[in-house]
């Protein structure tokens, strides 16, 4: 069950394009933060701290095997902010079918000019 602290976490982490690019290359399988800093051009540091907020986030988690600190990617929580938003895109959905059918029945009163009086 999502909760609105958790919502806001997933959220935070995932307005940045960095972190989002880093979660693109882990759904692909799992990587070391040699491995997900390679792509960029900022400091090992820097990929760190990327890493410790979508940690924190519950997006990532990290393993350890041997000298080696893999990150994985925990989709539980995409799964989480992705329900909140089908919500909302089935209100749009529902609104643009009912556009839909107003725009066709428009212009087939407009197509028909017999049919109005």
């Amino acid at each position: 069950m999502h909760t609105s602290a958790t919502l806001d976490s997933t959220f935070v982490a995932l307005a940045d394009p960095t972190r989002r690019a880093i979660l693109a290359r882990l759904a692909q399988g799992e990587a070391s933060v040699l491995e997900l800093a390679k792509p960029f051009k900022i400091s090992q540091p820097a990929i760190s701290k990327h890493l410790k907020m979508l940690e924190r986030a519950g997006l990532i988690s990290r393993g350890r095997d041997k000298q080696r600190r893999p990150c994985r990617l925990e989709a539980e929580r995409l799964a989480e902010a992705n329900a909140w938003l089908e919500n909302y895109r089935q209100f749009w959905e529902a609104r643009f079918q009912r556009l839909d059918a107003l725009l066709e029945e428009m212009k087939a009163e407009s197509s028909n000019p017999e049919s109005t009086t």
